[in-house]
């Protein structure tokens, strides 16, 4: 969808850079922004090093509990206390944890040993129903181009311009209205993806044999542990907590991902414009959740700290921002803010701003 728009628009679009202003030019003040910028990949560098004692028991205190709310959950259903099935609530947002975990051995920042961290991601993959070095590839793929107008389609929310969707077909602007409805995104969505996408390597069946033996390595798993976890505790009990358990946990974390790009205030721009930094830290939010949501998160909520210095683990996260305050406000939104983004849909070149249908109609009746 986004390469067919994209063939019918060819506005350039005028980055306007945040950062230190200089007195000279306009140019200059976009130079020292730049430098200001870079400087803050020298600064992060010194959160990068994980502590492996540290590393350890951020893993064992989520998979334990993880197994015992399974545990507790599956006891329920097996002496029929039904309400007892509430249990997956909390079995799932140990899940997530344990994807965030995942998620930071991808990156190479978790144990900093990458055999450790790689192998402890494709056995956390087997849970989270995700290949672990497909996911890997595509997530970097992510972060490399995040915020790039240029450059989306791997690892993103599709996200169109209001040219671009307006150049769509009928049947084209009523496919993205679908696929942005909160019931697709954060329900249907989910589902699709770590129950049947994620089966096969979509978008890198040609990139050569690593996305094609994660996957089915990873299938095979999934389907040697669901049969003993079967065996052990018979189907319909495993289906009526496992399956939950993975649905909530993956619409927990879609909803991270998306509402961690798709705020008002994001950035996105155009080659040459375009620039690493400036993306990483304007282009991605801090999603200043409560405290138990953001350890439950693995404090991915600081993501636009994350996306300028993945390497750093997410623990060491508020580290940064409590030895650097002047990073928090930067695209902070709260947990009731964050509930308004579900209605911002396309991205207008004119203002830099994602706005909803409604705004779009509106700005296209007044030009």
């Amino acid at each position: 969808m986004i390469e067919s728009a994209r063939r019918n628009e060819s506005k350039e679009i005028q980055v306007v850079p945040l950062g230190e202003p200089a007195a000279n030019s306009e140019s200059s003040e976009g130079h020292n922004a730049i430098l200001a910028e870079k400087r803050w990949l020298k600064i992060l560098a010194g959160y990068r090093q994980p502590r492996a004692g540290r590393s350890a028991f951020e893993l064992a205190v989520t998979v334990v509990p993880f197994a015992l709310f399974w545990a507790a959950a599956w006891a329920a259903v097996h002496y029929s206390f039904w309400p007892g099935l509430i249990l997956v609530v909390p079995a799932a947002a140990f899940l997530l944890r344990l994807f965030m975990i995942q998620h930071d051995c991808g990156h190479g920042s978790f144990f900093a040993r990458r055999g450790v961290d790689d192998w402890v991601g494709r056995t956390i993959g087997i849970l989270t129903l995700t290949p672990y070095d497909y996911w890997r590839r595509a997530h970097a793929e992510h972060h490399a181009s995040a915020g790039n107008l240029d450059e989306r389609g791997v690892g993103d929310i599709e996200t169109l311009t209001i040219a671009e969707y307006n150049a769509l077909s009928r049947w084209g602007r009523l496919g993205y209205r679908l696929y942005r409805h909160p019931a697709v995104m954060f329900g249907i969505g989910p589902a699709w993806l770590f129950i049947f996408k994620q089966r096969l390597p979509f978008g890198m069946m040609r990139s050569g044999a690593l996305p094609w033996v994660s996957t089915m390595a990873t299938n095979l798993a999934i389907a040697a542990v669901a049969a003993l976890l079967i065996w052990a505790v018979g189907i319909v009990p495993f289906l009526l907590v496992h399956l939950p358990t993975v649905l909530l946990a993956g619409a927990a974390g879609v909803w991270l991902f998306y509402v961690q790009h798709q705020f008002e205030e994001t950035h996105w721009s155009k080659e040459p414009d375009w620039q690493f930094q400036h993306a990483a830290l304007h282009g991605a939010s801090h999603y200043d959740l409560p405290p138990v949501l953001r350890w439950i998160t693995g404090n991915i909520g600081i993501h636009h700290v994350h996306h300028l210095s993945s390497r750093v683990p997410y623990y060491r996260l508020p580290e940064v921002l409590r030895d650097h305050p002047e990073l928090a406000d930067l695209g902070r939104i709260t947990l009731m803010e964050s509930l308004r983004c579900v209605k911002l849909v396309l991205w207008d070149e004119q203002t830099k701003r994602l706005v909803s249908f409604r705004d779009a109609a509106r700005l296209a009746a007044a030009q």
